[in-house]
């Protein structure tokens, strides 16, 4: 059996969750409400009239659905390959995601990305410059 590639499962979820987002967002913009709308009404000012939360959620689904995939302008930059920028986005996208009603689902599936992906930089994965490569084992020479 061959060993899991925890970067590549992490991909996998946040590809999930940013594609569950913005179907999300996309409903929102229909029926809007804020998850915790039964604690307090302080937040609702953020769905209607003007729709600022399901416009967040939207760009973020976007944005992680283009660094996640990638397009291929972003494949192989700095941004792409990086675990730690991931490990500071995605809780933001994670809180944008958990305020909207429609969008808790998507705010535990980057929940449980992160800590796939935190698994994977603790044990020194890299992610590769081609999306969906296996990295390259480093060879020793015997001298």
């Amino acid at each position: 059996m061959g060993k899991l590639i925890k970067n590549h499962w992490a991909r996998l979820i946040v590809l999930t969750a940013a594609t569950y987002q913005v179907a999300a967002a996309l409903e929102g913009f229909f029926w809007p409400k804020v998850f915790w709308d039964f604690l307090t009404t302080n937040l609702d000012g953020a769905v209607r009239p003007i729709p600022v939360l399901q416009i967040i959620n939207l760009l973020l689904g976007i944005l992680c659905l283009a660094w996640e995939y990638p397009l291929p302008w972003l494949a192989g930059t700095a941004m792409h390959r990086s675990i730690e920028a991931r490990l500071v986005v995605y809780p933001v996208c994670s809180l944008s995601a958990l305020l909207l009603y429609q969008g808790t689902n998507p705010g535990i599936y980057y929940l449980v990305g992160m800590g796939v992906y935190f698994w994977a930089f603790s044990q020194g994965e890299i992610v590769c410059p081609l999306p969906w490569a296996l990295p390259r084992p480093i060879r020793v020479s015997k001298a």
